[in-house]
């Protein structure tokens, strides 16, 4: 019995090993990718305003507003990007439609 699983141990990781061939996928692009910006000595500003006062501006201008904050894009023009579903108080996960925040939730 117990040769039976040594050989079935050792032929699931050479199966594992045949993937690592495999080409991978490229890396998302960077806007995709969740922001951590960690927070530096002068904080998030965007912490001073509540977080509709995102909702219109332009991703620039909300780049901008959440500079020292953690932050990612969760949608864009329609098109939602994974997440991790860890719950971050301080996180704001943004939605853009046409260049503008359309939505901001929390965690």
């Amino acid at each position: 019995m117990n040769r039976l699983i040594s050989a079935a141990v050792c032929f699931a990781a050479l199966q594992g090993c045949t993937a690592m061939n495999e080409p991978l996928a490229p890396p998302p692009a960077e806007s995709h990718v969740e922001s951590h910006a960690a927070n530096s000595g002068a904080g998030c500003a965007a912490d001073k305003q509540d977080d509709n006062a995102l909702v219109g501006k332009s991703e620039q201008e909300a780049t901008a507003l959440l500079s020292g904050c953690v932050w990612r894009i969760g949608e864009r023009d329609g098109e939602q990007f994974a997440g991790t579903m860890d719950y971050i108080e301080a996180r704001r996960t943004l939605g853009i439609a046409a260049g503008k925040v359309t939505w901001v939730r929390r965690g």
